[in-house]
């Protein structure tokens, strides 16, 4: 019989955390859903968690422990976790004690409201200010204005899904702090909730003002997967145009120099140059559009994938 609620957990060098973490989830979820498992994603630890995932696994039944090949990093832990989960419900967090297990029944709520994922919001934030809070609050308010998915915390793992609308989402790269913006594109209603953030009792946090960068470089690409992803012509097309125009238009007032007999290395030679990078630039950028959106054709079609998502049909034939 399939379990009810699933937890994913994502484990990396966390073995100090393991016992304790598996000892509040057990009380929470035993005290409020009993049919519940822990899914434990064992993201190639060599602290000898994977050893007491697998004693933990050996005593209680409801926990399965999915032992990656190497490590590959926080989404593709979370993903594996999501595709080995069996409940209808699925919740997340991370495995080094930051989030508190007893916040588990405000997400779960929200989604018997109607929701389809609720979102943690760590509230106040208790990591170092420098480098933790004031990247992670440029980053959120960036996310937000981009993506159009009111949240004030994308980050944190601590998150509640419906099955259905986490599994219809592939994870790639380290885009798991974007699921919220990544699910609204189907059509996902999102909710936010407060959660308490735990100093972290055990160890030292695997990320700090490092990964800035890479989370700049994830805003640009779930942008351009909210606007364009069926249509990368439009976003390449217009900065081509723009540029092909100008460009042909330098080229055309140097071409009518020429015949006016003007030297036009001596006089325009700057703008010629200038004209010319414009106008290939132009061309380039127009046909990486093209390209994209036969391999968007491509992909859709070969997938059997539809460009929009369906919530529910309603018809007299199927009420009859």
């Amino acid at each position: 019989m399939k379990p009810e609620y699933s937890i994913v957990v994502p484990i990396h060098n966390e073995r100090e955390s393991i016992v304790p973490l598996y000892t509040r989830l057990k009380e929470v979820m035993e005290s409020h859903y009993p049919s519940f498992e822990i899914v434990y994603v064992d993201d190639c630890s060599i602290d000898g968690s994977s050893q007491l995932l697998e004693e933990l696994a050996g005593v209680d039944p409801r926990i399965t422990v999915v032992q990656l090949r190497r490590n590959f990093g926080q989404t593709p832990a979370l993903a594996a976790g999501f595709d080995a989960a069996q409940g209808e419900i699925i919740v997340s967090l991370d495995g080094d004690q930051q989030h508190d297990p007893a916040d588990i029944p405000k997400l779960v709520e929200k989604l018997r409201e109607g929701y389809d994922i609720a979102s943690g919001w760590r509230y106040p934030r208790v990591d170092n200010y420098v480098t933790r809070r004031l990247p992670s609050a440029i980053a959120n308010s960036l996310m937000s204005r981009l993506s159009g998915v009111k949240l004030h915390d994308f980050g944190t793992t601590f998150k509640a899904y419906r099955a259905e609308t986490i599994r219809g989402i592939n994870l790639y790269g380290e885009l798991h702090r974007f699921i919220p913006a990544l699910a609204s594109l189907n059509g996902a209603r999102i909710a936010e909730v407060p959660i308490r953030n735990i100093v972290r009792p055990e160890g030292k946090s695997h990320y700090g003002l490092g990964r800035t960068y890479r989370v700049m470089l994830d805003l640009l690409t779930v942008r351009f997967l909210l606007r364009y992803l069926t249509r990368p012509l439009h976003f390449f097309g217009s900065l081509g145009l723009a540029l092909l125009g100008s460009g042909s238009a330098i080229l055309l007032f140097n071409l009518i120099e020429k015949l006016r007999g003007k030297d036009m290395l001596a006089e325009h030679g700057p703008l010629l140059i200038l004209g010319s990078i414009a106008f290939l630039a132009g061309v380039q950028l127009l046909s990486t559009g093209l390209i994209g959106e036969i391999l968007v054709r491509t992909y859709f079609e070969s997938q059997d994938r539809r460009i929009y998502s369906v919530k529910r049909v309603i018809s007299r034939a199927a009420r009859d």
